[in-house]
């Protein structure tokens, strides 16, 4: 585990491309919170033994930051942040094509897709969803960009620049003719909360 900090109450953790956060269906083992639970019992059990300490997630194949919470108060009061939309979470995305735009904001709600459960779709009657971007720099064929969500839905990043028409680079789900098993070219490069 890469802890980028810690103390009695919270951790931040820069997690592998490649890592799945919590057990589920089909992947019990090789988690982070397999990896949590052999680095400390010190860890929130509000969310149960199957996600102790998780506040949030990141998908298996986007690396980065995120928070994992020690104790239950500490959970209890950043769940609250998470949920109204006060910890600001910035992303850097390789896209593929190059986006004409400097910066824009996409509002445009999300669900679970009707045919296939693991994906999800941009549509109207969906879950309200907004996702400010910016461009850093543009290369011959992609374009890097700064991404901070305003919400926090399942796939936002991913769903909303491929609806934009400029998926996330190698992106085996939203971005099927350029996708190797590395996966998706997303990171989450800074957390800003108020420490709880």
């Amino acid at each position: 585990i890469d802890i980028v900090y810690e103390d009695d109450d919270i951790m931040i953790i820069n997690k592998a491309s490649g890592v799945v956060v919590h057990p589920g269906a089909g992947n019990h083992d090789n988690t982070l919170v397999n990896g949590l639970y052999y680095y400390t019992k010190n860890i929130s059990d509000l969310n149960g033994d199957e996600r102790p300490g998780i506040v949030h997630r990141l998908d298996k194949d986007t690396s980065g930051l995120m928070v994992v919470v020690k104790n239950n108060k500490a959970h209890e009061v950043l769940g609250k942040m998470f949920m109204n939309h006060e910890v600001k979470r910035t992303y850097i995305a390789l896209l593929s094509g190059v986006l004409p735009y400097n910066k824009g904001v996409i509002d445009v709600p999300i669900k679970r897709d009707d045919k296939y459960f693991d994906k999800m779709m941009a549509c109207e009657d969906g879950k309200k969803a907004i996702t400010h971007f910016e461009v850093l720099k543009r290369y011959e064929k992609y374009t890097l960009v700064s991404l901070k969500l305003e919400t926090g839905r399942t796939h936002q990043i991913r769903v909303h620049m491929a609806y934009l028409g400029y998926p996330v680079y190698n992106d085996p789900v939203y971005n099927n003719k350029d996708a190797t098993s590395f996966g998706q070219f997303l990171h989450s490069k800074e957390i800003d909360f108020n420490h709880p």
